[in-house]
């Protein structure tokens, strides 16, 4: 019997469309999903949606529900991690101390001072997940759905031996948005992509062996279509490839859109396509709204989408366990897999899937230009492990100083000003070494 364990299930409705998604994939007929969270009320709520999709689905899968995952981790398959520490308490500090100093944020969950701290937040716990994993279901492959991504992967494999991969959608959902802007079918287009995650990049994208980065820059001349994409197509205009997060997040991973008011005037649009304090404004709101879609389909009063989503959890699940193969893209240690990368560092390569796990495979070298802006990404994970792993505030603050966006817009003193003002303002939320 497979058992599936889901950290973080109060993030009720992704957890929902992992439990959909399993239920949804012919192979994977019977099994049991370990639902847990620190908060009652969220994690009842996600277990009465399970418990209702398996219902629905007809299938023979059972629900164990715990407020304490030691309860329920032991003869775990497969740990799926989609924490979230404190966000709903400090995402309006995230966005709003950064501004006051020009740093001005669309989502700040990833890189940049709202994801340094999200990061700080998140990783200890992480770890002591891990832990009890090594512990209670050391065979267990865990699968990390939680922003930071590059940086939630990298601490797992610096501070645990268990096998570790993060999964997104960006690459897949990006892959359609190409194809929906050029109006061709998308199983006609090829591709491949590579780099970290949120930043990898497409460099193939062709249709029987035609480049079709032509056609996607003749496309981008289009007003109602380069409004949709103003920052991704600007980096593909002038950096030769198209990135694999959208615009919104894509303008606060680079210097160059929103470090003077005129440029994010120029380059952001409303929404996920560049507003300032987007995530901030918004993501309290979409939570109760998620909630409250389930509810609603508990009650009977809407239906729920049955169909398999792109998420990648169920397509690895049903690879190792049919040993039928399966191609995904996953964030995992550069070991020798991209070359021009750090090699102590986490990419989002193509990944074989089988009954022998997760295996990334080699993919060379990328354009020296993109390679850059990923280097500097991945020095800044690399100090925030180092400030968590070690306990060094220090690291921590080097971190925030070496941000492509932050340092476009600020001194060194006036980001260790930020930085002191962010770790007090969350305090009890933090690690002791950060409140020293």
């Amino acid at each position: 019997m497979t058992k599936i364990a889901i950290i973080g299930a109060g993030s009720a409705e992704f957890s929902t469309e992992i439990v959909r998604d399993v239920l949804a994939t012919p192979a994977l007929e019977s099994g049991t999903f370990a639902l847990v969270d620190i908060h009652g009320g969220r994690l009842e709520l996600a277990q009465q949606a399970s418990e209702k999709l398996i219902a629905d689905s007809g299938r023979d899968w059972q629900v164990e529900a715990s407020l304490n995952r030691r309860d329920v981790l032991e003869g775990t398959d497969y740990v799926i991690n989609t924490i979230e520490v404190a966000g709903r308490e400090n995402v309006r500090h995230d966005y709003d101390i950064p501004l006051k100093y020009g740093v001005d944020q669309c989502i700040g969950d990833t890189i940049g001072p709202g994801g340094l701290f999200k990061a700080l937040r998140t990783l200890p716990s992480w770890l002591d997940i891990l832990a009890d994993i090594e512990e209670l279901a050391p065979d267990s492959l865990v699968m990390n759905f939680t922003n930071p991504m590059s940086l939630t992967v990298l601490a797992g494999v610096r501070g645990s031996n268990l096998p570790i991969v993060g999964l997104c959608h960006s690459i897949q959902h990006t892959s359609h948005t190409m194809a929906e802007y050029l109006a061709i079918p998308y199983e006609q287009i090829d591709w491949r992509a590579a780099g970290i995650n949120h930043q990898a990049w497409f460099v193939q994208f062709e249709r029987d062996g035609e480049d079709l980065y032509p056609l996607l820059r003749e496309k981008a001349l289009i007003p109602e279509i380069y409004d949709c994409d103003p920052v991704r197509f600007e980096i593909m205009r002038h950096l030769g490839a198209f990135c694999t997060e959208g615009s919104g997040h894509d303008s606060e991973y680079v210097p160059y859109f929103r470090k003077r008011p005129d440029l994010v005037a120029k380059y952001d649009r409303s929404g996920y396509v560049g507003e300032s304090g987007f995530y901030a404004n918004n993501w309290p709101k979409w939570l109760e709204e998620s909630a409250q879609g389930l509810r609603d389909y508990l009650a009977g009063k809407r239906a729920y989408d049955m169909e398999r989503g792109e998420e990648f959890a169920s397509t690895i699940i049903e690879a190792m366990e049919t040993g039928v193969p399966a191609v995904i893209y996953g964030n995992v240690p550069n070991m020798g897999l991209i070359d021009n990368l750090p090699q102590d560092g986490v990419v989002e390569v193509a990944c074989l899937v089988d009954s022998k796990g997760v295996q990334p495979t080699h993919f060379g070298r990328l354009p020296t230009q993109l390679a850059a802006l990923n280097k500097q990404h991945m020095a800044f994970h690399d100090l925030v492990a180092t400030a968590v792993l070690e306990k060094d505030r220090e690291a921590a603050v080097h971190a925030l100083m070496i941000d492509p966006l932050t340092a476009a817009v600020c001194s060194l003193e006036e980001i260790r000003q930020m930085f002191d003002e962010m770790a007090a303002v969350q305090r009890d939320y933090l690690p002791e070494f950060i409140n020293l």
